[in-house]
């Protein structure tokens, strides 16, 4: 019975802690990172709990069952601290802008022009961008493009992509 308490209590932790965010911020923060934060002290103390109820309840002494219950706490503790670190360091899908086009490969869609504009198609994450080019020098449709600069927010200069010999 006292370690399903245990687990009913790392799971109230565990669940503030995603509602309302983390519980200790700021008050561990002499400690190593994420380690100890509410979400990762929660699924500790709730599987230690619970892996203590269930070694119990297979019918294991205490002196066996607390162990057992620890070795599941370190589990799921890890996890939680995998996940959440997985969450906040995650990157966010920023909108893309035409300065990420710079350095990236294209091919010219409508051709350019000595003295004017053409299109390119430029691939930045995933995300097929049209975009309106000049160059130093004439491109028929099709030819493999490099984005060199930004002239606007909707135009691009561009230069063909250097072929191997042979």
């Amino acid at each position: 019975m006292t370690f399903l308490v245990i687990g009913l209590i790392g799971l109230v932790v565990l669940g503030i802690s995603l509602v309302a965010g983390d519980l200790f911020d700021g008050a561990l923060d002499a400690l190593a990172g994420d380690v100890f934060s509410s979400a990762v002290i929660g699924a500790f103390v709730a599987a230690t709990g619970f892996g203590g109820a269930a070694a119990q309840a297979a019918g294991l002494p205490l002196p066996v069952a607390l162990p057992l219950g620890l070795v599941a706490g370190v589990g799921f503790g890890w996890f939680a601290y995998w996940l959440t670190r997985l969450i906040r360091d995650g990157g966010s899908d920023g909108t893309l802008t035409i300065d990420d086009t710079i350095g990236r490969d294209g091919k010219v869609v409508t051709g350019i022009p000595d003295d004017g504009f053409g299109v390119v198609t430029i691939l930045v994450g995933g995300h097929t961008m049209r975009l309106n080019a000049r160059a130093d020098q004439a491109l028929d449709p099709g030819t493999a493009v490099h984005v060199t600069s930004v002239l606007s927010p909707t135009a691009v200069t561009v230069a063909p992509v250097w072929q191997p010999l042979g």
